[in-house]
């Protein structure tokens, strides 16, 4: 299932996890494939949409890897970029399988080819009082280990495409959100006008054009 541009922006925390945690008021700093990052003054989690199941009532936007308090704008944008990355493998046929626990929800990443759990996202950041489980940039290098479940499909399509080159260009530490967008944009041109290019090859083009 892949989830259109926008999708969190549109379909936010529901008002009661909002209410209870504090967070009213966050900011949506990433949205690709379902997959978000949400900020609130020393707070970051992440933000998940489930894939859809028809078998099961619509579960909502969820909250994931929770941490209250950030040590510095690094750990902010290793939020951004494990919510790219995320996105990235979900575009590529990872699934992401929430398990409610409380008001946050912990996340599998499951392999549709093997079934198996590729990487698990906790509900809370790891800390002195979480007895120092995995925070944002220890689980950006698991998934960014990961290959990619298969070729993003039907990259004919340019919402898709955007949202690919968008992913591709958010896991770049070298580049703030605002000019991870323009990048993506340029190379999307750039693939409208070349459509041999590839999307990795597409974004360096754009880099150096740019």
């Amino acid at each position: 299932m892949m989830f259109p541009a926008g999708h969190l922006a549109a379909n936010p925390l529901p008002p009661g996890i909002v209410g209870a945690l504090g967070l009213g008021g966050y900011q949506l700093l990433a949205d690709i494939a379902g997959v978000g990052t949400g900020r609130l003054g020393s707070q970051a989690f992440l933000l998940v949409a489930p894939d859809p199941d028809p078998a099961l009532p619509d579960a909502g936007t969820q909250i994931s890897l929770h941490q209250t308090r950030l040590r510095d704008e690094r750990e902010a944008a290793a939020y951004m970029q494990l919510a790219a990355q995320l996105g990235y493998l979900r575009l590529s046929g990872y699934r992401l399988a929430p398990d409610r626990h409380g008001l946050r929800s912990r996340i599998n990443l499951v392999n549709p080819a093997t079934g198996a759990i590729a990487a698990r996202i906790p509900d809370r950041a790891g800390g002195r009082l979480l007895r120092g489980g995995p925070g944002a940039s220890q689980l950006l290098l698991t998934a960014g280990a990961l290959p990619p479940a298969g070729p993003p499909p039907d990259l004919q399509s340019p919402e898709l495409l955007h949202q690919v080159l968008l992913a591709l260009a958010l896991r770049d530490e070298s580049l703030g959100g605002a000019e991870a967008a323009a990048l993506a944009d340029r190379a999307l041109e750039l693939v409208r006008n070349q459509p041999a290019i590839d999307p990795p090859a597409a974004l360096e083009a754009a880099k150096k054009s740019g």
